[in-house]
């Protein structure tokens, strides 16, 4: 029997699930049925969380001490966070202006319910995080998705063209959730400008800020000047830098009046965050572990080599600045299905799970991540050379290399 009143209204029946979530299920459903899966899809660290996390864990649980904290956070680890940010950012921030989520996911969708009002414009730089669009809209604005430059960084131009008076804010994301580029300060610097100029909020996901490769500096908004602090909300978290993924640890940081708010809005619906993931990502913000260098090393390798890799086979394929993913080429191969077709057609021939570029907002690449082992990511690119071997290129790029 069917209960209309039962029914998801439509605000939610409008949500798709995540894209990398459920590529990353299929693949994983396909491992269990005993298929022979390598899972380049997923955006989680194949490592251990610290030694020291996984020990201030087990001495709270030990302890019996795990708790309701409040809505916001512990104060302790509050506090830390805002000593953390003011080592690393260069710019000082307190713990009320500090706010503890169940994620850094939690802190954007907490961050966007806050500050968007109905039919309220929010700037996607694209590449975008698949999360992203449905946020916005959940949160009863608009997204709207600006076009990068050739080399995936932000086009200023079209970015400036995008803004219109119902226009309130802006995402970024740097280092870029598809494509690892880093924005240069002098960027940084021009986004603020531009968001002065218009007033517009600043929403800075800032995950994979630890994992910049080749000495590269990292620029936040809220080290650029007053202003533009005062419109940033910095969201960062445990899971990418400190491979604490399922301790759900993330935090924004804002003006005390915008932590609070989002605290009051968690208040009623979430609670307060894991106690125990509060303890131990305070215990690995105390003094950065050596697992968390030691993992950022290894990743610029195996940057290095894919790259290289994916290069030989003819992908044209960036090299990253900073996360862990590369962001390829693949429209030389692909059909009227798109970057989703090849990715379909990928894992059923070869058994190789990435995530279509459609995905992102950016048609005709494919993401594959480096967060998977050297053996894994050298099988994954045997079995992707066999793949275009034998797909062959596409008609119409058959006398012409992509752009």
């Amino acid at each position: 029997m069917i209960v209309l009143a039962m029914r998801p209204n439509q605000r939610v029946s409008s949500i798709p699930l995540s894209q990398t979530l459920a590529l990353d299920a299929r693949a994983k459903a396909m491992i269990a049925e005993g298929r022979d899966i390598i899972n380049l899809s997923v955006g989680e660290p194949d490592f251990d969380s610290p030694a020291v996390v996984r020990e201030a864990a087990k001495s709270l649980i030990d302890s019996g001490g795990v708790r309701y904290t409040p809505a916001g956070g512990t104060p302790s680890l509050r506090t830390a966070i805002a000593e953390h940010l003011t080592r690393s950012r260069g710019t000082a921030f307190s713990p009320a202006q500090i706010t503890v989520c169940h994620s850094a996911k939690h802190a954007l969708s907490g961050a966007l319910l806050t500050l968007t009002e109905p039919g309220d414009e929010v700037l996607l730089l694209l590449p975008a995080w698949v999360s992203y669009f449905e946020m916005v809209r959940f949160a009863a604005g608009t997204p709207v998705a600006v076009a990068p430059r050739a080399d995936l960084g932000p086009d200023f131009d079209t970015l400036r063209r995008a803004i219109t008076p119902r226009t309130r804010g802006i995402m970024l994301n740097s280092p870029c959730n598809p494509s690892g580029y880093v924005f240069t300060p002098g960027e940084i610097t021009a986004l603020c400008d531009l968001a002065r100029e218009s007033d517009l909020w600043i929403l800075s996901d800032e995950i994979y800020s630890r994992l910049v490769y080749d000495g590269a500096p990292y620029a936040s908004p809220v080290e650029v000047s007053d202003d533009a602090r005062e419109r940033t909300v910095l969201v960062d978290g445990a899971s990418k830098a400190f491979a604490m993924t399922g301790y759900r640890m993330g935090y924004l940081a804002a003006s005390e009046e915008g932590a609070s708010a989002v605290a009051r809005l968690h208040s009623q619906l979430a609670g307060s965050p894991n106690a125990v993931g509060q303890h131990a990502f305070e215990a690995a913000l105390a003094d950065e572990p050596p697992e968390v260098a030691a993992m950022a090393h290894e990743f610029a390798l195996r940057r290095t080599r894919l790259v290289a890799d994916l290069c030989a086979l003819g992908l044209q394929t960036p090299t990253p600045g900073g996360a862990f993913y590369v962001f390829s080429d693949v429209r030389p191969w692909t059909d009227e299905r798109g970057s989703d077709g090849f990715c379909e057609d990928l894992l059923e021939a070869e058994g190789v799970a990435a995530v279509p570029g459609s995905a992102f907002g950016v048609e005709g690449r494919v993401r594959f991540s480096y967060a998977a082992s050297a053996e894994a990511l050298r099988a994954a690119v045997e079995r992707l050379g066999r793949f275009l071997a034998r797909r062959g290129r596409a008609q119409h790029f058959q006398d012409s290399a992509p752009t």
